[in-house]
């Protein structure tokens, strides 16, 4: 069993702490602050760890599966590994909410690493082999090498089929920057091409999420994921009008799959959970014997409509 993390501390602590006040003193959030992701990228969630070697890693939420596959590296002739963790994630928000920003396929990174992993709210300056500058260059190529899949199968009544897609992250790109010098710009620029069907995948049909809660949450990856989940199941919960009540094994096969004890799956859970109760208050949970209640009381996260987003593809 992996032993339970100290509370939140330092840094970490106060940056929870000032978002939650933030959040509840200016609960409308600005315009700038508004984040995207992709509705079926909330209903099954990247890994939390790294698979390793494995062929594809797969995640299932009731008939919807989710499916990855690494890019491969043609000089070492080896596959490039799983996008995992907290990384990953950060810049999936960022590609939904910069595509239907600038109603393009093809996204602008920048000359300088430093200023994109400011706009991803990463730290420039920590160095080391954990640096963020080296962690983020190496999920980048992970996550824009891979191809994701999604299935859906139905297999019960009279009917038996299904239908899915796969789908290129972004097989075109150039990433020019030297992680040991990240505030340095190069002579060429760097971007990416999303490829036509994740894209569309990605402007179909957005969850709105506030930034400055994603920020506060941005060290881990349950947290990520149990905040995007809360937002989006929140809203179609007070839309039903209805308690719903969410199993934790449901919860873990969701945004879980990396644990094999339920038990400390809960365990994570709850403890994630606390944290997006402060950056969300407009959450109305219930815990229960073997899970949770979503009440319909609850309040949506982005409490002003966003602007209206075109998402026709110019690239």
């Amino acid at each position: 069993m992996t032993p339970p993390k100290p509370p939140l501390q330092g840094k970490a602590l106060s940056r929870l702490l000032d978002a939650a006040v933030e959040i509840k003193m200016n609960p409308e959030t600005p315009d700038d602050e508004k984040a995207f992701l992709a509705r079926q990228l909330v209903q099954v969630t990247l890994p939390h760890s790294n698979p390793g070697s494995v062929p594809a890693w797969q995640r299932r939420n009731g008939n919807l599966t989710l499916s990855i596959r690494p890019g491969w590296n043609h000089k070492k002739n080896e596959a490039i590994g799983y996008p995992y963790g907290t990384i990953p994630r950060l810049l999936l928000f960022w590609l939904t909410t910069e595509t239907l920003r600038t109603n393009s396929r093809r996204l602008e990174l920048g000359d300088s690493l430093a200023d994109f992993m400011r706009q991803l709210g990463l730290d420039p300056g920590r160095g080391g082999p954990r640096s963020d500058a080296r962690r983020l260059r190496d999920q980048m190529e992970r996550l824009f090498r891979s191809t994701i899949s999604f299935d859906y199968k139905e297999d019960t009544g009279p009917i038996q089929g299904g239908r899915w897609l796969d789908m290129q992250v972004a097989p075109k790109g150039e990433l020019w920057w030297d992680i040991r010098q990240p505030n340095q710009a190069t002579i060429w620029g760097s971007w990416i091409e999303l490829g036509e069907d994740f894209h569309n995948a990605l402007v179909s049909a957005p969850v709105p999420v506030d930034m400055r809660a994603l920020q506060a949450l941005k060290n881990s990856a349950m947290a990520l994921d149990l905040y995007s989940w809360a937002v989006w199941r929140s809203f179609t919960v007070a839309q039903a009008g209805k308690v719903q009540f969410i199993p934790w094994r449901g919860l873990m096969q969701q945004l879980g799959s990396d644990y094999s004890n339920p038990d400390d799956f809960r365990r994570k859970a709850k403890a994630a959970l606390k944290k997006v109760l402060a950056v969300y208050p407009g959450l109305k949970v219930e815990q229960v014997d073997g899970g949770i209640n979503l009440l319909p009381t609850s309040r949506p996260a982005v409490t002003r409509r966003p602007k209206k987003l075109s998402t026709k593809a110019s690239g």
